[in-house]
């Protein structure tokens, strides 16, 4: 039988992993397109969980997470995609001045009016897919060690830790100029994107999460590359396709 010292500190630590990609993905979204969607998601998101984990106990080891993987992915990736293209043209165009700027050829993600239904789809299914995540490796190393009661603790301090981190970094994040955000958020959605979709369909990544860390450096490269690019070709360096 493993000690409950081993159990909390093994299930708080491997929790805090999928806490910290949920609380990037609400941080990234609420600070882009506004708190109150965004949180009203989050909730919800919670609300949710707290049913499936409720009505299924123990037997959630079992319920398949692939496909949620492979949805909430493709979700992340389709929007990602998108601001990232946005944030890479700001940039290209105007430099680093374009990091602080909204350019008027381009519309709002969001002016603010009514409910803003894309925030809280990715903010709802970013807690989901990263909450069942945590569910599971409470009930895989709470059932295992027969210690559940000491996993269950470590899983929720891992996600109210990085949460309450969260709440002390949003007051930053808002700081930092919106379209320079849109283009990290843009870079962060599309690699978490990528990683969660691709696990989805099977995908057996070599580094387990570590290959998150690949993968945002492979995207930080090639928006620099097409911005360096855009820009030569701004200058005159080089001749437009």
């Amino acid at each position: 039988m493993t000690g409950p010292a081993v159990v909390l500190i093994t299930t708080f630590l491997a929790s805090m992993v999928e806490a910290i990609e949920m609380v990037t993905i609400v941080l990234g979204v609420g600070a882009t397109r506004g708190w109150r969607s965004t949180l009203i998601g989050v909730g919800a998101g919670f609300a949710v969980l707290a049913v499936v984990v409720a009505a299924l106990g123990l037997a959630l080891s079992q319920v398949p997470i692939g496909p949620l993987r492979l949805i909430v992915g493709a979700l992340l990736l389709v929007f990602g995609l998108q601001w990232l293209r946005k944030g890479v043209r700001r940039v290209a165009a105007h430099g680093l001045a374009g990091v602080g700027m909204h350019p008027e050829d381009e519309p709002p993600e969001w002016n603010g009016v009514g409910f803003d239904w894309t925030a809280f789809v990715l903010a709802f299914k970013g807690v989901v897919l990263e909450g069942l995540e945590v569910a599971f490796i409470v009930v895989s190393f709470g059932a295992n060690a027969n210690q559940l009661p000491i996993a269950v603790v470590g899983g929720v301090g891992a996600v109210v830790i990085t949460g309450g981190v969260g709440i002390v970094l949003q007051r930053f994040v808002t700081r930092i100029p919106r379209s320079f955000l849109q283009l990290v958020v843009g870079i962060l959605l599309t690699t978490f994107g990528t990683f969660w979709a691709l696990e989805g369909l099977g995908v057996d990544w070599p580094a387990g999460d570590g290959a998150i860390l690949g993968l945002l450096v492979l995207y930080v490269l090639t928006a620099a590359t097409y911005i360096t690019i855009e820009r030569r070709r701004a200058f005159g360096f080089e001749p437009a396709a």
